[in-house]
């Protein structure tokens, strides 16, 4: 992932709403959401260099994302591939917070990366260019290729439109999350940050939806958790063809999640 924007128990009806870009080369291979088959019982996209993930959910509730943290200066390049540490807590027996702990004390071996998962019991955040574990509290929060919540023109609009969402009288639809993540406008030289790609890349990274001849959005993710145990898991795929135009595919599951593991 790239971008995540969520709710987390603020709302009456939905414990957790989530909205997520990832963007990556048009030609890394990667296979489209679906429950896997090995292991089972998890259903995500997968990408099939690093046969890891991006965004997952394991049929107990259990859910991960990752995010990229933008510092090509140190990079290592023989590190572990990030979408790992999704993958593996998806199909692990502990607890979110012993799993967090247990990547904190590994962290510096992958390049930078932002992770957010959860369980039953609680949502947590590490970063390994950060400062330690977070257990989130209920609110709003948004992560781009920086640490949670820094500020940046997407996380901004992406929060701001969310809130528009929760505020408005209506039950909220993922058709209204994936437009949020459509979002292709460019905000102004001024507010963009310096992360080390020089101006040009700054501005085609910074809209919510990004396009270029090689690099772009891939892929948009809805997660929604009602407090009844329902669930929505959506994920719209995009395929560059002729003209600089988009193909889309959508995938949606719904279901009740198990509370057995």
């Amino acid at each position: 992932m790239c971008l995540i924007v969520a709710s987390y128990d603020q709302h009456p009806d939905y414990k957790l709403i989530l909205a997520a870009n990832r963007d990556e080369f048009y030609e890394r291979p990667t296979r489209p959401l679906a429950f896997w088959e090995d292991p089972p019982d998890i259903i995500a996209g997968r990408d099939m260099k690093g046969n890891g993930t991006w965004f997952g959910v394991h049929r107990t509730g259990r859910f991960a994302a990752v995010t990229n943290y933008r510092d090509p200066a140190h990079n290592l390049p023989n590190a572990p591939t990030r979408g790992a540490l999704v993958s593996d807590f998806l199909t692990a027996s502990e607890t979110a917070r012993n799993y967090i702990r247990k990547i904190a004390a590994v962290g510096q071996r992958y390049n930078g990366f932002n992770l957010l998962i959860g369980d039953h019991s609680d949502v947590w955040y590490y970063s390994n260019r950060g400062n330690g574990i977070q257990k989130l509290k209920p609110g709003l929060f948004g992560i781009s290729n920086h640490l949670l919540e820094t500020p940046w023109p997407k996380v901004k609009k992406g929060k701001a439109k969310l809130q528009g969402l929760l505020s408005a009288p209506v039950d909220i639809n993922y058709e209204d999350l994936l437009q949020i993540l459509a979002d292709r406008s460019v905000p102004p030289d001024e507010t963009l940050p310096h992360t080390g790609v020089g101006i040009e890349w700054e501005r085609i990274l910074s809209p919510l939806f990004i396009t270029s001849n090689v690099y772009g959005t891939r892929s948009s993710s809805v997660f929604m958790v009602k407090r009844n145990g329902q669930v929505i898991i959506v994920e719209r795929t995009f395929i560059p063809v002729a003209n600089g135009t988009m193909k889309q595919e959508t995938r949606k599951f719904s279901g009740k999640i198990s509370r057995q593991a």
